[in-house]
């Protein structure tokens, strides 16, 4: 029975979330937002032979935060967002050509993962074979989340990585050295995924030492009458192993980045992603985010955005990883497996996660950089929330004795489950509409600039750079969040030929033009748009861009 559980439930767990992600999938194939777009991007560049360069700027952050010396295009990539999302697409494009399905299949059946992984950690933590199904089922169906798990970034590499090296991590505590040091690979390859995945190494390192200074201290006191526990500790061998395979996968990613860059993190080091203060800023070449600046603001200041960052992460966290509902019951379950080695390393974790979201970057929390960290905190945190429905259960059936325990153990653990499932749909099904509703006036862009006959070498200015190379091809650079004259500068630096705006997302400066209230001379006309169905201003608009004297297209009539 044992052996038929431990072969049918993981691969039907498999293939449920496979299912899932095949469907959303079809549903919307494309990536839709900067993120994945970057990813896709970077992808398609190395498939077509150019290596790790791309021919346009997302941020002004990955050549210095500055316009260059000597603007060029194209620039080396990832300067900031790390390189495993796009390398994992890279076989498939190979193979299927630069479609949206080849970049989103590799992420699919990585992120499927997550629900068997799910299963295995709760029979290893000796929790129940309901709680391990239905924790399964909602790692296969991570409500809120669910909708992302599709898309061609690090959700779907961070859900089943994270949970594994807090896995392995808590089975070195249970004496298995060898679990631990391959802990490090996989906080290695997390790091490879994400900035922020150096904190997961960080907080394994925080376990072995804890782990270390426990035994130090039954040491001491092993003559007292007092009872300590006697266990061996993590070995330093795992330890050096440990961090010894991290280097083997971050090595040489880091010496790339001194190569190219000058610094294993660009924009950490620059201060361009820790010292900003407004997310405002983030998006400019004129704030110059140093240290000194960021303290000038004031404690009041910087305590009141760090408070904000926490705030906004606690909001994240209860809707994306607990769908509300299961926040009560996981609570519960913590409660109750707060001294369990099985969990110590999750715990130790998320207090990481929770303090660098609202200490380092809380600024870049509700633009969703908390939540790719804390999605790998989501298998786990499944597992405590069905072990905490068992314990409610029982606590209410231990004072009605007429009650079937096991039966409205199972109805309320599977209630609890269908409830959350359902909420995949009530978050996921808007998401996907607003990507549409995004996507449809680029799409028309994309068509038109190919009706106009504009060449593929043509760089257009936008706020989302990364974006519009998806949909259309063509190079470009970002509009930085500056004065209007500064963005002249930026379009004369790169020789931009047209200028993107859309209504939901431009840079401030530009709000006249798009409203019509005043262009500048080197602003043409507009010369495409598409209109909004309030009435409203267009949702897009095409407009020439002249920046050589011999360029007239500016000068046309309205």
């Amino acid at each position: 029975m044992l052996r038929s559980e431990t072969v049918r439930t993981p691969i039907a767990l498999f293939v449920l979330a496979l299912l899932v992600r095949l469907a959303l999938i079809a549903i919307y194939p494309d990536a839709a937002y900067p993120d994945s777009y970057y990813y896709v991007d970077v992808a398609r560049a190395i498939a077509a032979g150019h290596g790790l360069n791309v021919d346009f700027i997302w941020i002004f952050a990955e050549v210095g935060n500055r316009i260059p010396d000597v603007p060029t295009l194209p620039i080396p990539s990832n300067a900031h967002w790390l390189p495993l999302a796009s390398l994992v697409q890279v076989p498939f494009i190979a193979v299927l050509g630069p479609t949206a399905v080849a970049s989103a299949l590799p992420l699919a059946i990585i992120g499927s993962l997550a629900a068997p992984l799910t299963w295995a950690i709760a029979r290893d933590a000796r929790a129940t074979p309901l709680v391990a199904v239905t924790a399964g089922v909602l790692s296969a169906v991570p409500a809120a989340a669910t909708v992302f798990m599709a898309q061609p970034e690090n959700f779907a590499i961070m859900h089943p990585l994270v949970a594994a090296a807090i896995w392995a991590t808590a089975r070195g505590l249970k004496g298995d050295n060898r679990a631990f040091a391959f802990a490090g690979l996989l906080a290695g390859l997390a790091s490879l995924g994400r900035n922020d995945g150096v904190f997961l190494g960080a907080a394994i390192g925080l376990v072995w030492f804890a782990d270390r200074l426990r035994w130090l201290r039954s040491r001491r006191g092993s003559g007292s009458w007092v009872h300590v526990e006697d266990r061996r500790p993590i070995s330093l061998a795992a330890a050096v192993g440990c961090l010894a395979l991290f280097l083997l996968v971050m090595g040489p990613w880091w010496a790339r980045q001194l190569a190219v860059f000058g610094s294993i993190s660009p924009t950490s080091s620059s201060g361009a992603a820790l010292w900003i203060r407004t997310i405002s800023e983030w998006n400019s070449i004129t704030a110059e985010p140093s240290l000194q600046r960021f303290l000038d603001q004031g404690p009041g200041a910087i305590v009141a955005s760090r408070l904000a960052g926490l705030w906004s992460a606690i909001g994240n966290f209860v809707v994306v990883i607990g769908s509300v509902v299961l926040i009560p019951f996981m609570l519960i379950g913590a409660i109750e497996r707060a001294r369990s080695r099985d969990f110590t390393p999750w715990f130790v974790y998320t207090g990481v996660v929770f303090l660098t979201a609202t200490l380092l970057y809380p600024l870049h929390v509700p633009g969703g950089a908390f939540i790719h960290s804390a999605i790998g905190l989501a298998p786990h945190a499944a597992i405590l929330s069905m072990e905490g429905v068992v314990i409610f259960v029982g606590w209410f059936a231990a004072r009605r004795r007429t009650w079937d325990e096991r039966g409205a153990t199972g109805f309320l653990a599977w209630g609890v489950v269908v409830l959350v499932v359902a909420t995949a749909a009530v978050f996921g099904r808007p998401v996907q509409q607003a990507w549409d509703e995004n996507r449809q006036p680029r799409i028309a862009l994309a068509a038109e600039l190919d009706r106009m006959a504009v060449p593929s070498t043509d760089r257009l200015l936008s706020i989302d750079a990364a974006g519009f190379k998806y949909w259309t091809g063509r190079p470009g650079v970002v509009t930085p969040n500056d004065p209007i004259d500064t963005i002249e500068a930026v379009a004369r630096a790169y020789g931009t030929r047209w200028l993107v705006l859309e209504r939901d997302d431009a840079a401030l400066a530009l709000a006249p033009v798009l409203k019509g209230e005043n262009r500048p001379a080197w602003i043409g006309p507009p010369a495409f748009s598409v209109p909004a169905s309030d009435g409203g201003l267009p949702r897009l608009v095409l407009y020439p861009v002249c920046t050589a004297v011999d360029d007239l297209r500016c000068q046309a009539s309205e």
